[in-house]
């Protein structure tokens, strides 16, 4: 199929109105639906900004290649559009956007129409054409500027593949690998530019592309031997391990379409580091190197990916058992008993899961067990308390490290592998067998579980233990400070010491005494503190969709749920992620809830259920008014201060 195939003069327009992203994606798609190219225009825009928010699709040079393929779209079309004035589309280069080639894929468009797509692809990369499709007036030139640079294209290639046979013994060889998310554009654009580039500085170069088709002009192990080095330009996760010993440059796949100068002159200039598969790591040039922050929140979001189900399934079933035990059995019912002991049995894997991928993202797969371990030790056991000093300072915290101390393990974990594997490295093959086998698993388990027991666990255990004392010292003199207090606690760690200090002094209270009202209204400041976090992400991600991601936006409808059922875990996966906003929005939130409590006098005369058991509160609407107050103060504070997630 060739490109013509895929434009259609009906697909074009050479003036668009829109003057910003959002009216641009929409009056572009407004035509795809007037064309009979799609069949649910809501369905197909989601889908292109689901990929804008992956990221941006303007690739810099004045060019926005917006995609989507999906069962909305009736057949393969690339709409083109130009604008005079530009439109700012978040583009790489921070430039505004003149041309646009909305590509549009069905979900089982074959290889023929993908073909067409990615030559398409691989011809923007021409300045030339570029701007030359800046000049165009009518959709007719548009089409002929594409089959005159498809014809010279195709001509070059069978030039070159002449002259390969000449002179590849002559120039030195590089190979390298791209993909990207969607694998419609960008994963063949940065093919393309690859090997021009190797062209201009002397070197030929062989790129095996991961696209939609999968993956294509797959290396050899011949090539690879040959190779000087490797580029690889993806977002995708490639076979790594192939390149082990080679100079190897890992960068995002857009850096292999507006920089592939600089990837090649590094390979061929010696810059390039070495990479070794065991120990998971790509030695990259300098400018190649990825940040602190963006390796812990990669290594947080592959333990966050994995804990994600278990947060969901185990909390809606624990959801549904309230209602069964309060409307429809009892605490005795068998189908209570079932359903919450099954929500129970999931989310007590929800932190060794976090722990052990955090792990595994770091330290490969050997550092998945002692990760596993660790966030299970986490979860049950309080540690060791060693010397006069600390036993009598600790004698009493007996609190597992939760939440917190699951994150602690997981990148402990993994680091302590990746710090066996550096040791190991220069061990003798013959003895390779038994890393695997026998010295990771033994020292890293070692390690990790010596850890736990005597640093991690005892450290969060007092902290446990401090906040307990304190909040007993305090008495209930100031209700409205208490109630401000515990409330905001249980927000700070979402289940870890500070939430489970606060809940342990209300219920607490409330067992020795289940007939003070100043009991029953530290618990309903309690409920409404861990019910505010569930609830606040759940706002936030129906009225502010562009500060989250798919994942948190699913995650964020089941939080109405888990958050009018007191089940404030559900919120661990937007805390794990961005702490640094998702927190503090919470206690402010939690806080203002609980105040309410306080100075309204609110009391609920049970320890858990959340607002399914509001027939039991004193004050039934202003239990509900006070836990809306929150979770919207909360809600908006974070939808207001979180940055879009494209940018």
């Amino acid at each position: 199929m060739e490109i013509k195939d895929i434009l259609a003069p009906e697909s074009m327009i050479m003036s668009l109105k829109a003057t910003n992203k959002e009216d641009a994606i929409k009056e572009m798609a407004d035509l795809e639906v007037k064309t009979g190219i799609v069949n649910d225009e809501d369905e197909f825009i989601k889908s292109i900004w689901e990929r804008e928010h992956e990221s941006t699709t303007g690739i810099g040079d004045g060019i926005a290649m917006p995609h989507a393929r999906n069962k909305s779209i009736n057949k393969a079309r690339v709409l083109f559009a130009k604008s005079k004035q530009g439109i700012d589309f978040d583009a790489l280069d921070g430039q505004p956007v003149y041309l646009f080639f909305m590509i549009s894929a069905p979900a089982g468009a074959d290889n023929t129409h993908l073909e067409a797509l990615a030559k398409l692809s691989g011809l923007l990369v021409d300045p030339e054409l570029v701007s030359m499709l800046k000049k165009a007036q009518t959709p007719t030139e548009v089409i002929d500027l594409f089959e005159q640079a498809e014809a010279q294209k195709d001509a070059e290639q069978v030039e070159a593949e002449k002259a390969a046979a000449n002179d590849s013994l002559d120039k030195p060889l590089i190979v390298g690998v791209t993909g990207c998310i969607n694998g419609i554009a960008h994963t063949y654009m940065a093919q393309e530019a690859l090997i021009k580039a190797g062209k201009q500085l002397g070197a030929n170069v062989r790129i095996e592309t991961n696209g939609s088709e999968g993956v294509k002009d797959k290396l050899t192990a011949a090539e690879i031997k040959q190779a000087k080095g490797v580029v690889i330009a993806s977002d995708k996760k490639v076979d790594m391990p192939r390149f082990d010993g080679k100079p190897l440059i890992k960068r995002p796949v857009v850096d292999g379409i507006n920089k592939p100068d600089e990837l090649v002159e590094d390979i061929l200039q010696d810059k390039a580091g070495i990479y070794h598969s065991d120990e998971k790591v790509a030695a990259e040039s300098e400018g190649g190197k990825q940040s602190f922050w963006n390796s812990i929140y990669q290594n947080l979001m592959n333990g966050v990916s994995h804990m994600l189900p278990f947060v969901i399934g185990g909390g809606i079933l624990m959801a549904i058992s309230f209602i069964v035990e309060n409307y429809a059995g009892g605490p005795k019912s068998p189908a209570f008993i079932f359903l919450n002991n099954a929500g129970n049995m999931a989310f007590a894997f929800m932190v060794p899961i976090l722990s052990g991928y955090i792990a595994e993202s770091i330290g490969d797969l050997p550092a998945l067990m002692p990760g596993f371990v660790g966030g299970f030790m986490a979860t049950v056991y309080s540690g060791a308390y060693g010397g006069s000093y600390v036993a009598n300072v600790l004698s009493n915290a007996k609190s597992p490290a939760g939440f917190l101390g699951g994150l602690a393990s997981g990148f402990l974990a993994g680091y302590i592998v990746v710090g066996l594997k550096k040791l190991c490295a220069k061990m003798p093959k013959s003895l390779e067998g038994m890393k695997p086998m026998l010295i990771y698993p033994i020292l890293s388990l070692l390690l990790i579980a010596l850890v736990m027991y005597y640093v991690i666990n005892p450290i969060f255990s007092s902290i446990n233990f401090a906040i307990t004392n304190f909040l007993n010292q305090m008495g209930t003199g100031n209700l409205v400070v208490l109630t401000t207090i515990l409330a905001g606690m249980m927000s700070i760690d979402m289940g870890g010491p500070f939430n489970k200090a606060a809940y342990v002094f209300a219920s607490g209270a409330f067992a020795n005494d289940p007939n003070s009202k100043v009991a029953a209204v530290m618990m309903a400041a309690v409920m409404v503190g861990g019910m505010v976090p569930p609830l606040a992400t759940a706002i936030g991600t129906t009225f502010f969709k562009n500060k989250f991601t798919e994942d948190e936006r699913r995650a964020g409808v089941t939080n109405w749920i888990l958050g009018f059922s007191f089940i404030t875990e559900g919120v661990i996966p937007f805390a794990a992620a961005d702490a640094a906003h998702v927190i503090p929005s919470c206690i402010a939130g939690s806080a203002v809830g609980g105040a309410l409590v306080g100075m309204w006098r609110i009391g609920v005369p049970a320890p858990h259920g959340g607002l399914w058991v509001s027939p039991l509160a004193n004050h039934i609407l202003l239990y509900f008014v006070a836990t809306i107050i929150g979770a919207i103060v909360a809600g908006v504070i974070l939808g207001l201060w979180k940055k879009p997630v494209e940018k």
